[in-house]
């Protein structure tokens, strides 16, 4: 393990030539305090390196008066070993929600593709059944909603049966037909 040089005041870390000083004086000395708290040989070296890389943007906040520089990058280094511990259980909380779902096969995409498809065509029939003028929508609603007869519906309604019966040939027609717009334009007497 190397010495670090003797400081005549605090390092120049503004510099290339003053901060790769200071890195060759404590690159021991980090890479030391990191391993002494993780396994993984790859990790460390990459811990090691994000600790050098906070250092060098953060350097113009650096102050020699109040300590000795090692101790200003074991709390750089303590930061970003939290940060990653963080991150760690971040992940590991995902995972674990996700565990105990299972993934889709074919089959279960191929059913929701299904609903989807059932629930587009019944957005859409519900658009054209919005569409239907009010004495249309009402002759349907009371016969195919309500269960009422065709007899039924033209009592409730005050029309004749024939009306009630054109009403909803128009009206299944309607939403029969692919788009908007699609209802006769003739209005049927009362």
């Amino acid at each position: 393990m190397r010495s670090p040089r003797q400081e005549t005041g605090p390092p120049d870390l503004t510099t290339p030539e003053g901060f790769g000083a200071f890195y060759e004086d404590h690159i021991d000395a980090v890479l030391g305090f990191v391993t002494r708290r993780v396994a993984d040989p790859h990790l460390a070296a990459d811990l090691t390196a994000d600790i050098f890389l906070a250092a060098m943007g953060s350097a113009g906040t650096y102050r020699g008066h109040r300590g000795a520089p090692v101790a200003w990058l074991f709390g750089i280094a303590r930061n970003v070993l939290s940060g990653h511990a963080r991150g760690m259980a971040r992940e590991s909380g995902a995972l674990a929600r996700l565990s105990g779902r299972r993934l889709l096969d074919d089959e279960d995409v191929a059913a929701l593709e299904e609903r989807i498809d059932a629930e587009r065509a019944f957005r859409d029939l519900a658009e054209r059944h919005a569409a239907l003028s009010e004495p249309l929508r009402a002759a349907l609603d009371l016969v195919v909603l309500d269960q009422l007869t065709p007899a039924e519906a033209a009592q409730a309604l005050g029309v004749t049966q024939a009306t009630i019966r054109v009403r909803l040939h128009r009206a299944r027609r309607a939403l029969r037909s692919p788009g908007p717009g699609s209802e006769p334009q003739l209005e049927v007497a009362r």
